[in-house]
């Protein structure tokens, strides 16, 4: 297992690099039954929370509030900055993946055994609705402007597009074989992970077009985006793919820890990726693309979301 550098590393390497923000890491751990907080400025796990059911996808919400998403137990939770539950509804399905709707009070999270995504209240957590979906439904994301409702359909090859605020279908569009992890880029295109066929499938989601489809390494999971780049976790390479966002080109392929999953970027130009075999946050620098540290976590990190508050805790 790789592991974390000492303090004094860590300070020299962030003070380097320039200006450190006080961002936290809420990494869900399945194998733990935990989420590890992680001081991004520092480099110490502030806290662990015990977090039962296998905890997998997660979603932070304004003022520190986290959303944890259980599979075995089918439990989704809404837990303060200080982990105390809030709210607590066990769902009768295959809870997976979760967005949140600040905007409109609304939290979402799919359905992977019966096609479907579960529309909630984000403070209650209380039912609102259901949307239909494809076949094994999975990764979940908004897009920055609000607009958009994006969903990987894995066992469908496909990708649904819904107005976020009437929650109508605009587009469902074929990709690549199993998609699961999926994220809109800051100028609103939608990278879609396909984990079977080893590519990105790059939509506008306005019109339902497919721009471009990007050859990446093995089994690719989650996207993140940051100094122009966009960055692709490889579940089977141990590596995360770097793709240039002006011009879609291979930009670079990056050693980060054993079955990188959950990946995500912070408000100072970097990327967190967490790697589930290594109980590890690999932290790397967008721009210079060297990995500046490696944090531990509880066992087996997942990540399987928007994991990152951009800020200091309230």
């Amino acid at each position: 297992m790789r592991r974390a550098p000492d303090l004094a590393l860590w300070l020299a390497l962030t003070l380097a690099a320039g200006p450190v923000a006080g961002d936290m890491a809420f990494v869900t751990c399945q194998n733990g039954n935990a989420v590890s907080v992680l001081d991004l400025s520092t480099g110490e796990e502030h806290a662990r929370w015990s977090v039962s059911g296998k905890p997998a996808g997660v979603a932070v919400g304004t003022g520190g509030t986290v959303y944890t998403v259980s599979p075995d137990s089918k439990s989704v939770r809404r837990l303060s900055a200080a982990g105390e539950t809030l709210a607590d509804v066990t769902l009768d399905g295959g809870p997976i993946g979760v967005a949140h709707d600040a905007q409109r009070g609304r939290l979402f999270v799919s359905d992977w055994y019966n096609a479907r995504l579960w529309v909630l209240d984000d403070e209650t957590l209380a039912l609102l609705r259901t949307l239909p979906a494809g076949a094994a439904p999975a990764g979940l994301a908004l897009s920055r402007d609000g607009a958009f409702l994006a969903t990987a359909e894995r066992d469908a090859d496909r990708v649904a597009l819904y107005d976020a605020e009437t929650l109508a279908l605009r587009h469902s569009v074929p990709v690549g074989t199993r998609p699961f992890g999926l994220g809109f880029a800051p100028d609103g295109r939608l990278f879609v992970g396909n984990v079977g066929s080893n590519d990105v499938t790059v939509i506008d989601p306005g019109t339902g077009a497919i721009l471009a489809t990007l050859p990446v390494g093995e089994r690719p999971y989650g996207v993140a985006f940051a100094a122009g780049r966009a960055f692709v976790t490889n579940q089977y390479e141990n590596s995360v793919s770097v793709i240039a966002l002006d011009d879609l080109r291979p930009v670079a392929t990056l050693e980060v820890g054993e079955y990188p999953e959950g990946i995500a970027a912070t408000s100072d130009g970097r990327i967190a990726v967490a790697n589930w075999f290594d109980n590890t946050l690999s932290v790397i620098d967008a721009a210079t693309l060297d990995t500046v540290a490696v944090l531990d976590t509880a066992d087996g990190p997942r990540a399987f979301g928007a994991f990152i508050l951009k800020g200091e805790l309230p």
